[in-house]
């Protein structure tokens, strides 16, 4: 398949996804292998039928945003913001405000709420949640997931926030009302502000260095003074003062005063 650049180019107009700022190789195979399997032999008849049809396009999103996702993934990387990193935010506060970014099918943020309840009566409890694909998120706006997606949940959120329906399980009202979600591109929106703990897990590897290192600037300037971003497990950040921050816990790194 030729033209990529066009494709590109053309997408980016009709969607807003900036295609250039993607790991080429990477991200061109995954289109090309998208496309053939659509029918399509030509990245020029492939944008024709993302312009025409609706179905195409969302397909065509939903894979780039690359939606997997898990309740507490990492189980130990959970119990240190648990453990350590929440405790360190809320010092002295009676709030704490937390942006999940890239948050897919609302996994994370039901998450996060969850772990909160520790510290927290639920009615103080707001998640901010965007993610690219506003498909995704309809999905996290229902709240049905799978028994092998809830794996890793505590027992006891399971009892108290879950109820078994059909083949999943759908997660309660209460939980699902502390997650605010926006459709949110971090190449070109702006970012919310003043936040304690960003969280941006197993996206980031998708980027060219020159664009994670945009994402990375306006993620400080995104937090509060000594507020931290979560990154994935694949994320870690090569000399993070780079961008003002300090390692805190291995995948937790610190805003810089």
């Amino acid at each position: 398949m030729e033209r990529y650049p066009d494709f590109m180019k053309n997408v980016y107009k009709l969607t807003s996804i900036d295609l250039s700022s993607y790991k080429e190789k990477q991200m061109k195979r995954r289109i090309e292998s998208l496309a053939k399997r659509s029918g399509f032999d030509t990245f020029e008849k492939y944008f024709h039928a993302l312009e025409n049809d609706k179905s195409t396009l969302n397909k065509f999103i939903n894979y780039m945003t690359i939606n997997v996702s898990e309740f507490y993934r990492n189980p130990k990387q959970w119990e240190i913001l648990k453990r350590d990193v929440i405790p360190l935010l809320i010092d002295k506060k009676r709030s704490i405000k937390i942006w999940s970014s890239a948050c897919s099918m609302g996994e994370e943020p039901y998450s996060l709420v969850m772990m909160l309840t520790n510290f927290f009566s639920l009615e103080k409890i707001t998640i901010i949640a965007t993610d690219l694909d506003q498909e995704a998120m309809n999905k996290a706006k229902i709240g049905m997931y799978s028994a092998k997606s809830i794996a890793n949940i505590p027992d006891e959120f399971v009892e108290k926030y879950f109820k078994p329906k059909g083949d999943g399980y759908l997660i309660s009202e209460s939980i699902k009302q502390r997650v605010t979600f926006k459709q949110h591109n971090l190449l070109k929106d702006n970012y919310p502000n003043q936040c304690d703990l960003i969280v941006c897990r197993n996206v980031l590897i998708y980027f060219t260095e020159e664009a994670k290192s945009e994402i990375f600037n306006k993620f400080n300037d995104a937090l509060i003074d000594k507020g931290i971003l979560f990154v994935g497990s694949t994320e870690q950040i090569v000399l993070p003062q780079r961008f003002k921050f300090s390692s805190y816990k291995t995948f937790f790194y610190q805003k810089n005063i």
